[in-house]
């Protein structure tokens, strides 16, 4: 069994919101050329890698940039 803790590693205070700002760090996330496009490109060209070595490469290369991006 485990607890989940919705709890940030370090406080963060945000005394003055930019709208134009947050929308320029989303669109990195989630944009056509942001790390998640990113990360689904590379685990999406890993099923037509003929090379069990490199099918494993794309693999790591996906997972980090998603493990990264969080």
């Amino acid at each position: 069994m485990f607890t989940y803790e919705k709890k940030l590693q370090y406080p963060i205070k945000i005394t003055n919101p930019n709208p134009k700002y947050a929308q320029i760090i989303i669109s990195q996330y989630g944009g056509p050329d942001g790390e998640l496009g990113a990360s689904l490109r590379y685990l999406s060209q890993r099923f037509s890698m003929p090379f069990p070595q490199l099918k494993g490469l794309l693999t790591d290369i996906g997972t980090s940039v998603v493990l990264w991006s969080l």
